[in-house]
C-alpha cells in the first residue's frame, strides 16, 4: 500500500488541527492511521429509495472497520423524480452535476484515501460515477436495492402503474375508489421502483461495470442478504485502497461501451443515453449519438420490463439478473476489465450458469433483432432525437399526424384531460430542453396519461425534454436543437404535418426550406422561465445541447 494521502494531510505539527477535529468525534489515535474511507451516502426521507440508506451505511460502516479502515460519513442530496413530478422537476436534471461536484469538494477538501458510494435513484447514480471519474480513488457502489411489488385486484401492480392508472381514471376505466387503491397501497417498501426506468438502469450498470457486488442491484431492498452485501462492500473498499485499484484502473473506452449494449439488450430508460454521455466526458471519452444507434442496429433486444412487458425487476432478478444478461451478451462485450471484487469481469462470468429463459432471451433467439433505443434524425432534429423503440406497439413504429402545439409541461396536460388530442395527432411540447426548461423536465406523467387514456397506439409525441424509462409508447425525446436555442422544433405550427418513421430513423417536418427560413426569421428567441438569482439560471446558460448529454460547458476566460 502507498503512502495514504490522508496521512500525508495530517501528519506532522500542522496536522494537529484535522487531527484535534476527528478525536472530538470519537476517532482513536489508532483510527487515524488507518485508511480513511468516505461513505458518500444519499439518504434522503424524500425518497423512498433512498430512506433505508442510513441503516444500510451502519453495515458499511462495519466492513470498513473490520478491514482495518476508518469510516467518515457524509451526504449528500437525492431528490425524488415521483415527488418531483411538475414544477419541481426542473431541478432534477441539474442535481446530477451538483452532486458530482458536492462529492468532489467534499473528498478532496478531506482528502480521504478511498470511498463507498451509497445510491440508487435517476441523478444521484450518475452523478456519483461523475464524481469517482472526476477523483480517480478506490471506489465501490452500493445500491439501494429494488421495491416490492404490489398485486391489488388479482393484478401486479409497480410506480408506473399508478401513472398509467391517472389516465385510465381520467378516462373512465377504473373508478376513483380503485384508482385511490393503487396509489394508496402500489408502492409496497423501500426501495427502488421495480421497472427498468432510470433509476434501475443506472443502478444496473453499477452492477455491469464491476462496480458493484454482483447480483447486489436487483435484490429486494428489504432482503437481509443486502445488509451482508453492505459489510461486504466496506471491506472491498478497504482492499481497493490497500492494492491501490482505482476507478481509472477498472473504468475505460471500452467498459463503458459495454454499457451501450447492456442499454440496447434490456431496453432501459432513454435518460441513460444523456447520463453515458456525461460519465464518458468524465473519464475523458464520447460517445456520440450515432454510436447508440450504431449499438442498437447491431445488439438484439435478451429483455423488456415494466411498463413494456409485464415483467419487473424481482423477475428480473430470479431469471439472472444483471450477470444473466451480460453472460448471454458476453461475445459481444469487452470483459478483459478489473471489479471491485478483485476479480475480472471474464472470470465472473465464467462462474455465470445461465440458461435462456422466458425473461432473459439468448442472442440466438432474441425478443428482437435490435436494441430497444433508436436516435432519430431529419429536419425537425437535426443533432438527434430519442426514442425507446421496445415501447412502442407496432403499428405506431410508423406514423404522420397534425402537430398539436404546447409550449410547456402544464400545456400538455391541459390538451390531454381536457380531450383536446385527438387519434392520429402528434403531440409537440417544446421550450422544456435543458436550457429551455430550465432543467430539460421529464415528461413521464403525460406520457402516461396519453396510454392510461387509450392513445398510445394512435397519437405520437414529440418533445426537446425527456421522458422516463418507465415511459411507453410513441415518445420521442431529446430533440436536438432545442426550442429555446432556436432548433426548428420551434417554427412547428399547428396542423403541420410530421412523419415518423422508427425503423428508418427519420422525424420530418413536412416542410419546405424556405418556408422554414420564413418562420426562422419571425422567431423572437422566449425569455427565461426563471428570475431572479435561482441556480437555473446559471444552469440554463452554461448547460450543453441534450445530443451532447446535457452537461456543464466550464468557459475558460
Amino acid at each position: 500500500m502507498e503512502e495514504l494521502r490522508s496521512q500525508k494531510h495530517m501528519e506532522g505539527l500542522t496536522g494537529a488541527y484535522a487531527r484535534a477535529m476527528y478525536r472530538t468525534m470519537g476517532y482513536t489515535d489508532e483510527d487515524l492511521k488507518k485508511p480513511q474511507i468516505a461513505i458518500v451516502n444519499s439518504f434522503s426521507e424524500s425518497n423512498p429509495a433512498h430512506y433505508h440508506l442510513r441503516d444500510l451505511a451502519k453495515y458499511v460502516r462495519e466492513g470498513i472497520y473490520g478491514a482495518g479502515g476508518m469510516p467518515v460519513e457524509f451526504n449528500t442530496i437525492a431528490p425524488c423524480d415521483a415527488v418531483a413530478q411538475g414544477k419541481g422537476m426542473h431541478y432534477i436534471l441539474p442535481s446530477r452535476d451538483i452532486i458530482a461536484a458536492s462529492i468532489e469538494l467534499m473528498v478532496q477538501a478531506s482528502q480521504y484515501d478511498g470511498l463507498v458510494m451509497l445510491c440508487s435513484c435517476d441523478k444521484i447514480v450518475p452523478g456519483m460515477l461523475m464524481a469517482a471519474a472526476r477523483l480517480d480513488l478506490p471506489t465501490a457502489f452500493l445500491t439501494g436495492g429494488v421495491m416490492l411489488s404490489r398485486e391489488i385486484a388479482g393484478e401486479e401492480f409497480v410506480t408506473c402503474d399508478i401513472k398509467e392508472a391517472m389516465g385510465r381514471v381520467n378516462s373512465g376505466e377504473i373508478t376513483e375508489e380503485e384508482f385511490y387503491e393503487i396509489e394508496s397501497n402500489t408502492c409496497a417498501t423501500v426501495g427502488t421502483c421495480s421497472m427498468m426506468g432510470t433509476a434501475m438502469t443506472m443502478s444496473t450498470f453499477v452492477e455491469a461495470l464491476g462496480l458493484s457486488i454482483p447480483g447486489s442491484s436487483t435484490m429486494l431492498a428489504v432482503d437481509s442478504q443486502r445488509m451482508h452485501k453492505a459489510k461486504e462492500t466496506g471491506k472491498l473498499a478497504v482492499d481497493l485502497v490497500k492494492n491501490n485499484i482505482t476507478t481509472r484502473e477498472m473504468i475505460n473506452e471500452d467498459t463503458i461501451k459495454n454499457l451501450v449494449r447492456y442499454l440496447m439488450a434490456v431496453g432501459g430508460s432513454t435518460n441513460a443515453i444523456l447520463h453515458l454521455q456525461a460519465i464518458a466526458s468524465e473519464f475523458g471519452y464520447e460517445l456520440p449519438l450515432k454510436l447508440f444507434d450504431e449499438y442498437s442496429q447491431t445488439t438484439p433486444l435478451l429483455a423488456k420490463f415494466k411498463p413494456a412487458s409485464k415483467f419487473n425487476m424481482s423477475d428480473y432478478h430470479k431469471a439472472g439478473g444483471v450477470y444473466g444478461v451480460l453472460k448471454a451478451l458476453s461475445p459481444q462485450l469487452y470483459t478483459n476489465f478489473l471489479t471491485i471484487t478483485g476479480e475480472k469481469m471474464s472470470d465472473l462470468l465464467e462462474k455465470v450458469e445461465f440458461t435462456p429463459n422466458e425473461v432473459i432471451k439468448s442472442l440466438e433467439n432474441p425478443l428482437a433483432e435490435k436494441g430497444g433505443l433508436a436516435v432519430l434524425q431529419g429536419n425537425l432534429a437535426p443533432k438527434g432525437s430519442i426514442v425507446k423503440e421496445s415501447g412502442v406497439d407496432e403499428e405506431m413504429l410508423v406514423h404522420s399526424g397534425p402537430a398539436v402545439i404546447a409550449n410547456s409541461e402544464e400545456e400538455v396536460k391541459e390538451l390531454l384531460l381536457s380531450g383536446k388530442v385527438k387519434p392520429g395527432d402528434v403531440l409537440v411540447i417544446r421550450y422544456e430542453g435543458p436550457a429551455g426548461g430550465p432543467g430539460m423536465r421529464e415528461l413521464s406523467l403525460p406520457a402516461a396519461i396519453l396510454v392510461g387514456m387509450g392513445l398510445g397506439k394512435s397519437v405520437a409525441m414529440i418533445t426537446d425534454a425527456r421522458y422516463s424509462g418507465a415511459t411507453r409508447g410513441p415518445c420521442i425525446g431529446h430533440v436536438s436543437p432545442e426550442a429555446a436555442v432556436g432548433g426548428n422544433i420551434a417554427f412547428i405550427k399547428d396542423g403541420d404535418i410530421i412523419e415518423i418513421n422508427i425503423p428508418e430513423r427519420k422525424l420530418e417536418l413536412k416542410v419546405s426550406e424556405e418556408e422554414l427560413q420564413k418562420r426562422r426569421k419571425n422567431w423572437k428567441k422566449v425569455p427565461m422561465k426563471v428570475a431572479g438569482n435561482s441556480f437555473l439560471r446559471t444552469y440554463a446558460k452554461m448547460v450543453s445541447d441534450a445530443g451532447e448529454g446535457a452537461v456543464f460547458k466550464y468557459r475558460e476566460k
